[in-house]
C-alpha cells in the first residue's frame, strides 16, 4: 500500500444537521449551512487520546473511534443544532445538553439491551431452550432492532435530510479516494455507500455481538444486560479492525462479498444529495485536506 493509499485510510466523517463533519489525522472539520444560507465552518486540531499512541495500536485504536461518536460527534451535532436556530432559550446547551446526552445514552440502552433481554426472558418461559440458542435469539432480535430503528427515524423529514447529507459525505470521500478532483460535478457521479462508514461499524459490532455473546452462559435478566454493556468496548475493538482489514483488501472477491450486508444497510442511512448539501460536503472535506497538507 503506497503512502497516499494509508493516508486515504484517515479519512472519515459523519452527517450532522444541515451539515457534514470530516476527520482526518491530524484535524477535523465542520461545514454547516445557516438558515441564511452561508456556510459556516469549524475546525480544530485533534489532541488528547488521538495523539497518544493508543490510537496506533491494533484493537485499542477501535476505542478511539468509539470515543469519536460519543464525543466529537456530538459536540458538533449540538453546534449543528445550535446554529438553525436564533433563539437563544432553544439552543442545546449546559444543563440541557447533558440531559439531552443522558436521554440518548438511556434510549439507546433500552431499545438494544434492555428490550432485547425482556424478549428472551419471554421465550425463556415459553420454550425449553439451552442457554446458548437463547443467547443466539436476543442477538437477532437486536440486530433486528437495529435494522427497524434506522428504518423507522429515516421515515422524519429531519432525519431524512440528515441521511442525505451523510450520503454527500460519501460521496465526496469516494472521489476523494479514486484520486478526482474535488469538485460539484466529480463527486456527484459516486456511490452513496462507503465500507469505512459508521453504519458499517454498527452492523460488524451487532453481528459479533451475536457470536460472543451466544457463547455466555445462562444469566438472570440484570446480569444478562450488565455484561452486554460491559463488553460494547471489546466488541468495539474487534468491530474496528474489521472494517479496517475489509477496507484495505476491497480488491478481495470474498472481502467484497462480505461487505455486500454493510452497504445494503447503508441503503437505509443515506439519500442522494441535493447541489447545496454536496457544496457543504466539499468545503469541510477541502478545508481538512488543506489542514493536513493534502493536495485537493
Amino acid at each position: 500500500m503506497t503512502d497516499k493509499e494509508k493516508s486515504i485510510n484517515h479519512y472519515g466523517g459523519q452527517a450532522l444537521i444541515e451539515g457534514v463533519l470530516m476527520r482526518g489525522k491530524k484535524y477535523v472539520v465542520a461545514a454547516i449551512r445557516e438558515p441564511g444560507g452561508k456556510i459556516h465552518v469549524e475546525n480544530e486540531e485533534l489532541g488528547g487520546i488521538y495523539k497518544s499512541r493508543l490510537s496506533d495500536i491494533p484493537f485499542f485504536r477501535g476505542l478511539t473511534v468509539l470515543w469519536d461518536s460519543l464525543s466529537l460527534g456530538m459536540k458538533y451535532l449540538t453546534l449543528s443544532a445550535n446554529l438553525q436556530t436564533e433563539a437563544e432559550e432553544e439552543k442545546i446547551e449546559g444543563a440541557s445538553l447533558y440531559i439531552t446526552v443522558f436521554l440518548s445514552i438511556a434510549l439507546a440502552i433500552g431499545i438494544f439491551f434492555v428490550i432485547p433481554s425482556l424478549l428472551v426472558e419471554l421465550v425463556k418461559r415459553a420454550f425449553d431452550f439451552p442457554p446458548i440458542l437463547n443467547n443466539l435469539i436476543e442477538g437477532l432480535i437486536r440486530l433486528l432492532m437495529l435494522v427497524l430503528y434506522i428504518w423507522g427515524i429515516g421515515k422524519s423529514k429531519e432525519i431524512a435530510r440528515v441521511f442525505s447529507y451523510h450520503g454527500a459525505e460519501h460521496k465526496t470521500i469516494n472521489a476523494f479516494e479514486q484520486g478526482k478532483e474535488i469538485t460539484l460535478e466529480n463527486i456527484r457521479e459516486f456511490p452513496l455507500a462507503h465500507p469505512r462508514c459508521g453504519t458499517s461499524f454498527l452492523l460488524t459490532l451487532m453481528i459479533i455481538s451475536v457470536l460472543i455473546f451466544s457463547l455466555l452462559g445462562e444469566m438472570n435478566l440484570v446480569g444478562r444486560v450488565v455484561s452486554r454493556i460491559l463488553l460494547v468496548p471489546f466488541l468495539a475493538m474487534i468491530s474496528y479492525e474489521i472494517i479496517r482489514w475489509m477496507g484495505d483488501h476491497l480488491e478481495n472477491h470474498i472481502v467484497k462479498f462480505l461487505t455486500k450486508p454493510n452497504l445494503l444497510l447503508q441503503r437505509l442511512t443515506t439519500r442522494e444529495p441535493t447541489n447545496d448539501m454536496m457544496e457543504v460536503s466539499i468545503t469541510s472535506f477541502k478545508r481538512l485536506l488543506e489542514l493536513e497538507g493534502q493536495n485537493f
